[in-house]
């Protein structure tokens, strides 16, 4: 063996040696909890990432590969991707973009390699591609006709219907169909049924055409198709050309409701015997039944031409009107003001409105809106009105109330009536169906004993048997020290103290009137409605033909044998409203039609309904304005002052007289009107000085009446603007004690239709100009020193002392004072003629303090007192001018030479000085509780003429006139 074969089989030998001596190498495996789990992965068709679960990881070697071992089904177009070799992990990415519509699932084993070559146990690796949104639906077709029949409702006209290329329900399924067309009568469901919400009309539309679009789960949308729905005409029996809403503008007048009607038979073999169609308009949910006009009782009385005494028992609450004011109300906007009586409430009425028992002859007039309450058995009372014992009994004097759908008017006789032994009628019972309707009406029952009327609606009641029930009573037995209460909406209890037999239901206008009867037209006029339907011309009336109306021309009703002339004279019905501002809202319209053919044979006519769109009216703005202010002198309030002297109202806003005329047409000017002008004082009137005075021969001229009182006045009764104006500049007002007051203060607010629009509040100033006059010195008083120049003066010369607020009533006290604004220091200083004058029967004394804070330092200028002996005559002299305030400016005058007594202790009288109140009252040392007590203080202010004033007096006087400077700080 050579040398070099040698070397080689030595090297040989070392090497399996060596390998013989190292350890195996390592085999790798992939990071599952078990190989049957496996992995599962899911990639989106637009991606090529698989999101596998759990990573795909190997473990126990280094791992330097990943590799797709077995494809179960064929293809697998995916790879692995070694992402970090030191810990053996991989992505799996697909080699393509996937689709799902092609295959959804994938599966095959993976194994994990070593860099050793070594190879891992297998896995199984199940892939889903997640489908996206990428095909929209499509029709499957490109459009669709049908046809129907007007006048039908159809379950269903048409069925459309999507499909989507997309591979999973949330994608693929259709899930929503839409009418992208608005304003058609048409719905589609989820499933493409297309159906019409209401009978379709040859004549409104001959032609449907509506866009509609699919949506699939996703809410895609598809491309629209073109549904079009042919409309076929089938004669429909009936009226044509009656429009569903009518519009009425306020103020237009009469207008034709039907202008294009016809009656269409069609083809129906009728020869036409009788023919009748009755038009009805209905407002009972209008106001108390229909439009009327808002005025109050009173006006509307006086519009009527009723008699004025008549007695408001339900006003509206106001001056002198208070005890309606804690009634439920609707306040009466838009329609007369309406008060609830919940079976709670009453009102009882002050004796001071009707104090007296109902006469032989009375009418008692009411608006009542009643319904049977379920729970109430036959014989519960609801009184509406009711006069009964005050205290201790409980005897029923006069009584109107419901009972068991019945209207009961009691009347008992008082014993000093007649003979106290015989029967005679005492209760009237009228069974009606009206009470219990929940419906609007008016009831008047007019008695002149022992006739009783009954007006239900402006009609008389028809009496029948027993029908009404009148019940004979004993008279009532006498007594002594009892009155009675007078009670609305429910009974008064005099022996338990509390209400009774409450009254559930609305009322309104409850007004009686004593020693007459209402005349039965006025009673017409006042239930008459302002809104009706207007009858077509007499002219068009045809022979065999013939128009019939109810009392309140709310329903009209044409009949005869003319078919042609029927469809003539409805559309000539109308309507109108002549209130001049109508209460908005809807008025339904009913039509009726009945033909009967030859041999008796009826034909059925649809009923037709429509309704009436009242607009809403133009608001009226009312304005009151004249002078503001006006200053009259002490004389003049003594004689009396016009408050009002040259007040102006204006009506603004209203379209009513702008209307255009039309030729032919009768021209009407609206006259504009107020029913109530309320004239407020405050503080109230002291009667005992203070009066309001109207013009009664101007009132009971122009019809108008007025109610004065503390509070001040309030004029009412519907009337033209003008006569409101002139009764109002007739008001004056009367002080025999000016003194007392600086100004008086009147507001005033305008109405019509019962306090539907009102006025702004004016307000008129009446100022008293109070007179000016002089100190009277006499000669034993010291002169008064210039202190113009003195530095103290000067120093405060600039100070401006800030008036109080002077209120609109100011009463003059003892040791009053007015401050006028803005006045210096320096005036009050020098002081001009203004002064403030007290004096006694032996001495006149003024004393002024003045203490001025000006930054640090308070100046006190001192107290002075002037004492001077005058002569018995000289007092009187000064007597006359001691309450003639001057309010311009307050002067204090000081001497300083008796600063010193300030400091002096006083053995004797009053120190307490006046103290200037904001609100300009000085307060007196005697108690303002009682005012009486001051009365006669009262009476010497005003009578200053007198000239017996006794030294008693005097000395009094001067002790109240000390002023004390420890109050009085500026």
């Amino acid at each position: 063996m050579s040398c070099s074969a040698q070397v080689v089989l030595l090297v040989w030998c070392s090497v399996v040696a060596s390998l013989a001596t190292s350890p195996p190498a390592a085999v790798p495996r992939l990071d599952l909890l078990s190989l049957e789990s496996g992995y599962h992965g899911i990639v989106k068709e637009n991606e090529t990432l698989v999101e596998v679960t759990p990573r795909i990881r190997g473990v126990g070697a280094p791992i330097c590969n990943f590799r797709i071992v077995n494809k179960h089904h064929g293809e697998a177009p995916f790879e692995i991707i070694l992402k970090d070799q030191e810990k053996g992990e991989a992505e799996l990415r697909a080699k393509k973009t996937l689709n799902c519509e092609k295959r959804k699932n994938y599966r095959f084993d993976i194994a994990a390699v070593s860099c050793s070559g070594e190879q891992s146990e297998n896995a199984t690796v199940h892939i889903s591609v997640a489908d996206i949104n990428e095909y929209a639906p499509a029709f499957l077709e490109p459009s669709y006709v049908r046809q129907v029949d007007e006048g039908r409702l159809y379950e269903e006209v048409v069925r459309v219907e999507a499909s989507d290329r997309d591979c999973t329900p949330k994608f693929g399924d259709v899930c929503k169909y839409e009418i992208l067309t608005s304003d058609q009568p048409f719905v589609i469901d989820n499933e493409g049924v297309i159906r019409n919400t209401e009978a379709l009309d040859y004549e409104r539309s001959h032609n449907h055409i509506l866009t509609v679009v699919a949506y699939d789960c996703g809410m895609k949308q598809s491309v629209p198709v073109m549904v079009t729905i042919k409309v076929n005409r089938v004669c429909k029996l009936g009226w044509k050309g009656i429009p569903e809403r009518i519009d009425y503008a306020p103020g237009t007048g009469r207008e034709e409701l039907f202008p294009d009607a016809d009656l269409d038979l069609c083809d129906v073999p009728c020869n036409v015997r009788t023919v009748e169609a009755r038009i009805k308009l209905q407002t009972s949910h209008i106001g108390k039944g229909c439009d009327r006009d808002t005025y109050s009782v009173q006006s509307q009385r006086k519009l009527c031409g009723a008699s004025a005494e008549s007695v408001d028992l339900l006003p509206n609450p106001g001056l002198s009107t208070e005890w309606t004011k804690n009634l439920p109300s609707d306040d009466g906007h838009e329609s007369d003001q309406i008060f609830e009586f919940d079976g709670n409430t009453a009102a009882v009425v002050p004796n001071t409105v009707l104090d007296e028992a109902l006469s032989h002859t009375f009418t008692v007039a009411t608006w009542m809106k009643h319904k049977q309450s379920p729970d109430s058995d036959h014989h519960t009372k609801e009184h509406i009105i009711c006069s009964a014992d005050d205290h201790k009994m409980n005897r029923h004097h006069y009584a109107l109330f419901v009972r068991n759908c019945r209207l009961i008017l009691l009347l008992r006789r008082d014993f000093s009536e007649g003979d106290l032994n015989i029967f005679r009628p005492a209760e009237w019972r009228w069974k009606l169906p009206q009470v219990c309707d929940n419906e609007w009406h008016h009831y008047a029952v007019s008695v002149q004993f022992p006739d009783v009327q009954l007006f239900v609606d402006g009609q008389e009641f028809k009496s029948e048997k027993k029908n009404p029930e009148i019940i004979d009573d004993w008279p009532l037995h006498p007594t002594k020290g009892i009155n009675t209460s007078l009670a609305v909406g429910a009974c008064w209890q005099g022996s338990e103290g509390k209400m009774k037999h409450y009254f559930k239901g609305y009322l309104a206008g409850l007004a009686v009137l004593l020693h007459k009867n209402e005349r039965p037209e006025v009673l017409a006029c006042l239930h008459k409605c302002k809104e009706s339907l207007e009858v077509p011309p007499m002219e068009l009336l045809e022979p065999g033909m013939e128009l019939l109306t109810n009392s309140e021309l709310t329903e009209i009703t044409m009949e005869g044998d003319n078919k042609t002339n029927l469809e003539v004279l409805l559309r000539k019905v109308g309507y109108l409203n002549s209130r001049e501002f109508p209460t908005p809202g809807r008025r339904n319209v009913h039509i009726s039609t009945i033909i009967t053919c030859e041999r008796g044979r009826p034909v059925k006519v649809p009923a037709v309904e429509s309704y009436i769109q009242v607009l809403q009216p133009q608001q009226p703005t009312i304005e009151v304005n004249g002078t503001g202010n006006i200053a009259r002198e002490y004389e003049d309030f003594r004689l009396g002052v016009r408050v009002f002297t040259d007040v102006h109202i204006t009506v603004t806003g209203d379209k009513d007289n702008n209307k255009e005329w039309k030729k032919g047409e009768p021209m009407t000017v609206i006259e504009k009107k107020l029913d109530s002008c309320t004239v407020s004082v405050y503080p109230p009137l002291n009667p005992d000085h203070e009066t309001l005075t109207l013009p009664d021969n101007m009132m009971a001229q122009f019809g108008i009446v007025a109610k004065v009182s503390r509070d001040g006045v309030v004029v009412s009764g519907a009337d033209m603007i003008y006569n409101y104006e002139q009764v109002l500049r007739q008001i004056q007002y009367t002080n025999k004690k000016p003194a007392y007051y600086l100004n008086r203060v009147f507001k005033l607010i305008c109405s019509e239709l019962n306090g539907r629009f009102t006025s702004n509040e004016y307000v008129q100033t009446l100022t008293v100009i109070h007179p000016r006059s002089p100190i009277k010195l006499d000669a034993t008083s010291e002169p008064l020193p210039d202190v113009s120049s003195s530095p103290v003066a000067k120093q405060v010369d600039s100070v401006i002392v800030e008036p109080s607020v002077i209120p609109a009533h100011v009463k003059l006290d003892r040791h009053h004072a007015e401050i006028k604004p803005a006045q210096t220091l320096n005036d009050i200083y020098l002081g001009d003629t203004q002064s403030v004058v007290a004096t006694g029967s032996h001495a006149v004394t003024i004393i002024i303090v003045v203490c001025v804070g000006f930054l640090v330092f308070m100046i006190v200028l001192g107290v002075i007192r002037i004492r001077a002996a005058h002569h018995r005559s000289q007092q009187e002299e000064l007597a006359d001018t001691e309450m003639a305030w001057d309010d311009s400016a307050l002067t204090i005058t000081v001497n300083p030479m008796e600063l010193a007594e300030t400091h002096r202790p006083k053995s004797g009288g009053n120190q307490a000085g006046p103290q200037i109140a904001q609100s300009g009252h000085v307060p007196n040392d005697s108690s303002d509780e009682d005012e009486d007590d001051d009365s006669s203080y009262r009476d010497e202010l005003d009578s200053s003429d007198d000239d017996d004033v006794d030294d008693e007096a005097s000395n009094k006087k001067s002790k109240d006139l000390e002023w004390d400077n420890s109050t009085l700080s500026i």
